[in-house]
């Protein structure tokens, strides 16, 4: 495993977002369009999840968002940040992350 610096790090904008709608993506298997808000303004994000949770248990959900990524088109969908989630080794499970407490949208995390 590679170090970074502590400024590479602080570079890293991570807030608290909470999902608002999970859409499925037409022809995509693993994906969900999902719509997060993040206090200040709603993002759309599309992210790899789909084969570990229905869409029904994902709206409401507070969970950890990188919100400083370069953009990025997916299967015909602009992404603008990215979920943090865990897996195990052979990624056969997945948890997106998610805040325990009442922490408004948008709270950055450090």
């Amino acid at each position: 495993m590679e170090n970074i610096t502590f400024d590479e790090f602080k570079k890293l904008d991570l807030r608290v977002g909470e999902i608002k709608t999970a859409e499925e993506i037409p022809g995509a298997d693993k994906l969900y369009r999902l719509s997060v808000d993040l206090g200040g303004e709603t993002r759309e994000l599309v992210a790899g999840i789909k084969s570990f949770y229905e869409q029904g248990a994902l709206i409401g959900r507070k969970i950890v968002v990188l919100v400083n990524l370069e953009p990025r088109t997916i299967r015909g969908v602009t992404s603008h940040g990215m979920l943090l989630a865990a897996s195990n080794e052979d990624k056969s499970d997945l948890a997106v992350l998610t805040v325990e407490k009442a922490l408004p949208n948008g709270a950055k995390v450090s």
